[in-house]
């Protein structure tokens, strides 16, 4: 067997993913980095419109196409619509990128049960769509990469002082779904790999959108040793690294792209 080239192994083309979120600050950037490495790529969003629009944003590479479908991450029935309607349009699906949550309000001094159980909800949504992609793949005949979408706050607390006197502090229910999210990404690496199924997590340090309160931000930036947020397109090469044959290797992993702030 030729040694394949570096070019090759990171090559989508064939290829089709499908993101969750992809309209958002970095869903947007992912699914931009994988059309740009070839893939054919599925957008959703909770409105159709919307996902349909932004797929025709996408930048086209070769024979690519891209497609919006409808999917709401805390309505099973949708998720299951939304697979069946992804793989109707584009034939197949071999790459999941689990992006997509909502976020629920409070902090650990007001969430509501009812707030902190919506968002764990979220993790029911990854599970599920993971398993419908799982399921897909074993049933086409073939392998299939599942990219979970972590946090540093799965992996270390928030600083108070970033957020005292500006904003409501970074959310208990935030960092137990992330938390969940990395050990899931674990369990299920290990019992789909058999099936040729990969799984890991991309986990993203400081990524404030835009309408972040600046004030917080420049705390935020304190706290990095790199002293700046990052930016969405810091996050392009990973993504196309876990979902690409340059990562076959690898499973039940979290990839850390944080500008060092796990590392204090």
């Amino acid at each position: 067997m030729a040694e394949p080239t570096i070019q090759q192994l990171f090559d989508l083309s064939g290829k089709t993913a499908l993101v969750t979120g992809a309209t958002g600050w970095l869903g947007a950037a992912l699914s931009r980095a994988l059309a740009e490495a070839g893939a054919n790529v599925v957008v959703s969003s909770r409105k159709q419109e919307k996902a349909q629009a932004f797929a025709r944003e996408l930048p086209v590479r070769n024979a690519a196409r891209h497609y919006g479908i409808e999917m709401d991450y805390l309505d099973p029935a949708s998720i299951e619509r939304g697979v069946a309607d992804a793989i109707r349009q584009a034939g197949r699906i071999d790459i999941l990128v689990n992006n997509g949550y909502e976020l629920s309000p409070g902090d650990l001094t007001n969430i509501t049960p009812e707030a902190f159980n919506k968002q764990l909800s979220n993790a029911t949504g990854c599970f599920l769509l993971a398993r419908h992609i799982h399921d897909h793949a074993v049933q086409r005949g073939g392998g299939a990469s599942i990219i979970m979408l972590g946090s540093m706050y799965a992996l270390v607390g928030s600083y108070p002082d970033a957020y005292a006197g500006i904003c409501q502090a970074s959310s208990v229910a935030y960092h137990t779904l992330k938390g969940g999210i990395v050990q899931m990404t674990r369990h299920l690496a290990v019992y789909w790999a058999k099936d040729g199924v990969r799984v890991n997590t991309l986990t993203p340090g400081p990524f404030p959108a835009p309408t972040a309160p600046r004030a917080m931000v420049e705390r935020l930036c304190t706290k990095s040793p790199m002293g700046r947020m990052g930016r969405p397109d810091e996050l392009k090469g990973a993504v196309v690294f876990l979902a690409s044959d340059a990562s076959g290797y690898m499973t039940g992993q979290n990839v850390v792209i944080d500008g060092g702030w796990t590392a204090w």
